[in-house]
């Protein structure tokens, strides 16, 4: 593959060049990774930035109809819009379903969306692991709009606040009290609360649960990247595409005064820290996949195991034999076995 054309291909927008592009980084292969990293690298330079909007949920809320509606909304206006879809991997298998293009019909046929499903691969807080550099190439390839939508998570999962600019999050009419809405969490972290399904026999329903977050939000504390009245709480209905030009208009609003004040480019900067530090753990652990760490795990586990040596010691043995550099407790007498492994 030649990562030089790619990039190209990528910048000038070509779908198809975009998908491989995201395939790339995607794989776990050694000679990938390689290629990948030259890619992103090149990809960098273009200093193009886009609107990217995490929107997270529990299952059966209406994400994926959410999102076609408010993505025909924004290719209606002249926008190119790109879905980020995650969704779960089985831990029996390994395999997912990845339907989320098949549910949205409508906007997977237009021109200036690009919808994209990949496998979260058991990775914990709803995205997947290299969904940060999905996000990097489709910001590349000039979309004005990237939304990033995770598999259905609960209270403690907010990964995907560290991938985007807007945080939203949609909730059921009738699903909770103003106790919820200061639970801290996914609630906290929130910019927007959506209740979905503010509809038909639901809507009566869904101005209740809305009136009871926008209540419970005036009692969080004011965040200093927020301007007055965010977080706030909406009730929208992605059937009859109701409240979707709203929500788009708080969204703006919202972009625009972080960029004014300088929140836009600090919280990016953290946000590139905190991927770093991340890299850097999910490395650690690849390492630990490794022939001789895992024959050496299995040795220090079957001691563990007998009681001949703790947790914590077994965890440092691993770490001195593995990587010298981070030093480690001395060994015991004990653990002959681990020794004798090559």
């Amino acid at each position: 593959m030649d990562v030089a054309i790619l990039a190209d291909a990528v910048q000038r927008g070509e779908r198809r060049a975009l998908a491989r592009a995201i395939t790339l980084v995607e794989s776990t292969r050694p000679e990938h990774r390689a290629q990948a990293a030259d890619l992103l690298d090149r990809l960098a330079r273009t200093g193009r930035e886009s609107i990217r909007i995490g929107l997270s949920g529990t299952p059966g809320v209406g994400k994926s109809t959410f999102i076609e509606s408010f993505g025909l909304m924004l290719v209606a206006q002249g926008l190119k819009v790109a879905v980020l879809a995650v969704d779960p991997s089985s831990k029996r298998t390994g395999g997912s379903i990845l339907g989320d293009k098949t549910r949205m019909e409508q906007l997977s046929r237009d021109p200036r969306a690009f919808i994209r499903p990949s496998p979260s691969r058991s990775h914990l807080g709803g995205v997947a692991r290299r969904t940060r550099e999905a996000v990097a190439l489709c910001e590349a390839a000039a979309f004005d709009v990237i939304l990033i939508e995770t598999v259905g998570v609960g209270q403690s999962e907010t990964v995907v606040a560290d991938l985007s600019d807007v945080f939203l999050l949609l909730l059921a009419p009738a699903g909770g009290d103003e106790l919820q809405g200061v639970k801290r969490g996914i609630m906290e972290a929130a910019d927007i609360i959506l209740v979905n399904k503010a509809d038909g026999d639901l809507k009566p329903a869904a101005q209740r649960t809305c009136a009871d977050y926008a209540g419970a939000l005036r009692l969080l504390r004011r965040r200093p990247q927020d301007p007055e009245g965010f977080p706030k709480a909406m009730t929208v209905s992605a059937l009859e595409v109701s409240g979707l030009d709203k929500t788009w208009a708080e969204i703006c609003h919202l972009v625009d005064w972080r960029r004014a004040q300088g929140h836009w480019q600090a919280s990016r900067a953290a946000q590139a820290r905190h991927w770093f530090e991340e890299e850097v753990r999910q490395t650690l652990l690849a390492r630990l996949a490794e022939p001789r760490a895992r024959t050496l795990m299995q040795a220090l586990s079957a001691q563990v195991s007998d009681g001949r040596i703790t947790a914590s010691r077994a965890a440092d043995e691993l770490f001195s034999r593995i990587w010298p550099e981070m030093g480690g407790t001395k060994p015991p007498e004990s653990l002959d076995a681990a020794r004798d492994t090559p």
